[in-house]
């Protein structure tokens, strides 16, 4: 028998919105940044991209909600350079924390419980998040009770300073709780 494929919806991709750029600049006046820098005032927008093809470069809206919007003479490409390793550097900058994973059974081993305890401590001096599950089958989901004991007996062996991040709630196949270092 086959199985049939869902279809689901591909994510929408959504596209970065670019500054204007000479013509596509449609308000009647602009504040002018010249290359070096300086404020040249306030100018009709023509007479700004003119302004920008004499000195062979771009007139690229920098401010479009200033009244009246500010405007850079600029080549523009450098300046789409110049954003792109920006954001480039700026995730180079973000810390990645992964998300480890640990379940157990409902009748999980004492050596085994030892062996996931050992784990759930690496992940934690690593400073990752540790995702504990309990996993009930069958009848074993008639004692919720003594599986929620479990967990928290799990959760209080083990030796490194941790913090809730999400409490110990009730999920379709047991019970889950996150912690992180402490």
């Amino acid at each position: 028998m086959r199985r049939r494929r869902h279809n689901r919806p591909k994510p929408k991709v959504q596209l970065k919105e670019h500054a204007r750029t000479n013509e596509k600049i449609l308000v009647p006046q602009v504040m002018v940044i010249d290359i070096d820098g300086e404020n040249r005032g306030v100018m009709d927008t023509a007479a700004a991209i003119l302004l920008a093809q004499e000195q062979e470069a771009d007139l690229v809206e920098v401010s479009p909600l200033a009244k009246p919007p500010v405007c850079k003479i600029t080549d523009y490409g450098k300046l789409q350079y110049k954003v792109a390793k920006q954001e480039q550097q700026q995730k180079a900058k973000q810390k990645k924390i992964e998300t480890k994973g640990i379940r157990i059974g409902f009748r999980t081993d004492k050596h085994d419980l030892l062996f996931k305890k050992a784990q759930a401590e690496k992940f934690l001096t690593r400073g990752s998040k540790v995702r504990i599950e309990i996993i009930l089958r069958g009848r074993e989901k008639a004692m919720q009770e003594k599986a929620r004991e479990n967990l928290n007996l799990f959760l209080k062996s083990i030796a490194i300073p941790y913090r809730f991040e999400e409490e110990i709630k009730r999920g379709p196949m047991g019970f889950t709780g996150l912690i992180v270092p402490g």
